[in-house]
């Protein structure tokens, strides 16, 4: 049977021998093809899976074009394209039938035809790019949910995209954006948008006061032991940090430097130092200096090994919503600690200015006893907090996210205790809704949540 996950990267042979195999037949049957081999033209092979691929990626090739025959792949639904040298987004795509995910990040794109994109895409990835503009035939794009623009040149947005009534997550950090639309934080299913590096953006004053205030810490007095994990943005390792009074435990991340899909790391460091200390936010405690490769970087406490992270990244088939392992339960009681610990680290960012943009399970770091910790500032952005026209109506956004971390959280709760605590999860499931509500203005405010969360108990 063919292997449906096939995976080919840089090796020119191995590529040749994956090419012959099409030929001959052998990987009939294949879902998802892999190729990533200094290609500068499409493989004509590909097409001897036009009945059952699905997933196609040619990313790291140096290819600028695609074939008139592409919609030859008729079951094709996702393509990667990334890293390689498109101008401009080919306008055959647009007649793919079943293409409904498609990503050309770190390309060198300068065009956005009216007529390249298939009306059913869901999820378009656009990052570190050089667009100008975009069509105003997005706003044709009905089924979107995600849309990725950061790091583009991007002076303004469509007002055609205020159609998009399903989009949930827009990335447009580090554009050339002069103003920040007011449709666009009314569009009744946003959670997530990130927004940072652009020139009409608030500057956080708390933070430039923390960061001088931080506490600086030598590359030299810390002893870095195995990676723990790493993001888009960097790479997170445990150490011990040689400092006054004692040695102590603590985790080191370093940022790489370059722009992510939610935008700039400089701009996740300074929002995770305005973020400040809070029990339920992952806090900063140092700032990195003299890394013997001049790498940035910020010392956080070491969370204990009996946390783990809540969800899992959204999948290809999930689009905007977090996944979890098969037979994943939240006790009811697990679940309202978990969502008190984040209402109140959200509660506690808005306060000083800073909107999360990234409020996911797979944000959350959290114990047996749902005891929590938030995360994660890469897609982070500052407002003006006297602007309470534009706070009120980011915290909206970001309340829709908290409503479907509640969601999920209910739904992996344990039929047994919904019934033994019937009360309890009706009230929550009533929050939830209203969190998640269409109707923007009918939302409830962080402060509103957190005090009807502090009143229940299982």
């Amino acid at each position: 049977m063919a292997n449906p996950l096939l995976m080919v990267k840089k090796s020119p042979k191995n590529t040749m021998e994956t090419l012959e195999q099409l030929r001959t037949g052998d990987l009939q049957g294949t879902k998802r093809l892999s190729l990533s081999c200094d290609l500068t033209h499409f493989p004509e092979e590909v097409f001897a899976l036009a009945e059952s691929l699905e997933i196609l990626d040619l990313s790291n090739n140096r290819l600028s074009s695609l074939p008139d025959d592409l919609p030859r792949l008729r079951n094709l639904k996702v393509i990667f394209l990334n890293g390689n040298q498109f101008e401009t987004v080919p306008e055959v795509l647009a007649q793919c039938p079943k293409l409904s995910m498609i990503s050309f990040k770190s390309n060198q794109l300068t065009n956005l035809s009216e007529t390249a994109l298939p009306r059913q895409t869901r999820w378009l990835i656009l990052t570190n790019n050089r667009l100008t503009t975009l069509p105003a035939s997005l706003g044709k794009l009905t089924n979107l949910q995600k849309l990725m623009l950061a790091g583009n040149c991007l002076q303004s947005l469509p007002t055609e995209l205020s159609t998009c009534l399903n989009l949930e997550l827009i990335r447009l950090a580090a554009n050339q954006l002069s103003a920040l639309p007011s449709w666009l934080l009314s569009l009744p299913r946003l959670a997530w948008i990130a927004y940072a590096g652009n020139p009409f953006c608030a500057q956080s004053t708390i933070s430039k006061h923390s960061l001088s205030s931080l506490k600086q810490v030598d590359w030299a007095t810390l002893s870095v032991q195995e990676e723990l994990g790493q993001g888009a943005s960097g790479v997170i390792y445990r150490a011990i940090w040689h400092g006054s009074p004692s040695p102590k435990e603590v985790a080191v991340k370093l940022f790489k430097g370059d722009i992510t899909s939610d935008g700039l790391p400089a701009d996740e460091m300074q929002a995770c130092i305005a973020a400040g200390s809070h029990q339920n936010v992952v806090s900063v405690l140092g700032k990195l200096m003299n890394h013997p490769d001049h790498k940035a970087g910020l010392i956080f406490p070491f969370i204990p090994a009996d946390y783990r992270v809540l969800g899992g990244s959204p999948s290809l088939e999930s689009c905007t919503r977090d996944t979890y392992e098969s037979g994943t339960q939240f006790p009811l009681q697990t679940s309202l600690r978990i969502a008190q610990s984040i209402a109140a680290a959200t509660s506690h960012l808005h306060s000083r200015g800073v909107v999360h943009g990234d409020l996911y399970p797979h944000n959350i770091l959290t114990n047996s006893n749902g005891d929590s910790f938030l995360g994660d500032f890469g897609a982070a952005t500052f407002f003006d907090v006297a602007n309470i026209s534009l706070r009120t109506a980011l915290e909206r956004v970001e309340v829709r996210a908290f409503g479907c971390l509640l969601q999920d959280l209910l739904e992996h709760c344990p039929p047994q205790d919904a019934e033994a605590n019937s009360e309890v999860f009706q009230t929550l499931q009533g929050m939830q809704q209203a969190c998640m509500s269409p109707t923007i203005t009918d939302r409830p405010r962080f402060q509103t949540i957190g005090n009807e969360l502090d009143e229940l108990s299982v």
